[in-house]
């Protein structure tokens, strides 16, 4: 094999692991991919939010993890630089669905960004449920950027070990 064949089979095997390296990434983060849409103020002109709001990313991450307990279900969504009360989490046909909005922060408004990779608006989060939840005793907090909820199971969702008896 010449030196130009083995370069192209090299090459080739990379592409084939780069394109692996890309699916697998694609089936993890598929859910967490969220679509942020920008919030314009209608009652002013365009404002240095909304300059900010132009040059933001319209997708960002919204990593879950969801963790099925004996009699609970905990969801785990990470969503840095907001407050508890710009959550809205209710449950519907087996999901739990978070929206939100995530406003601008500007420590200065002095200077111009040159890297914009944070998401910034309305979002939703539709996270898929293992098991029926009783929502009315649904518990959430916000801490530290992390969305924490916990959703006790439905009565009929429930574990519980049966003891055998003798006799």
């Amino acid at each position: 094999m010449s030196t130009l064949q083995q370069m192209r089979a090299g090459l080739g095997r990379t592409w084939e692991h780069v394109a692996e390296g890309w699916r697998a990434l694609m089936e993890k983060g598929n859910q967490a991919l969220t679509r942020f849409i920008p919030s314009r103020r209608r009652d002013s002109l365009e404002t240095r939010d909304d300059q900010v709001l132009a040059g933001a990313a319209r997708w960002g991450l919204l990593t879950a993890e969801v963790r099925e307990e004996k009699d609970r279900i905990v969801v785990r969504l990470e969503a840095p630089g907001m407050e508890p009360d710009d959550f809205d989490i209710t449950v519907e046909e087996g999901y739990l669905v978070i929206r939100g909005e995530k406003r601008v922060e500007r420590e200065s408004t002095e200077g111009a960004y040159h890297v914009m990779e944070c998401a910034y608006g309305r979002f939703e989060r539709a996270i898929p449920l293992p098991e029926e939840v009783e929502e009315s005793g649904a518990r959430a907090k916000y801490r530290r950027g992390v969305l924490r909820v916990e959703l006790p199971k439905a009565r009929t969702s429930r574990y519980r070990q049966i003891e055998v008896q003798q006799g």
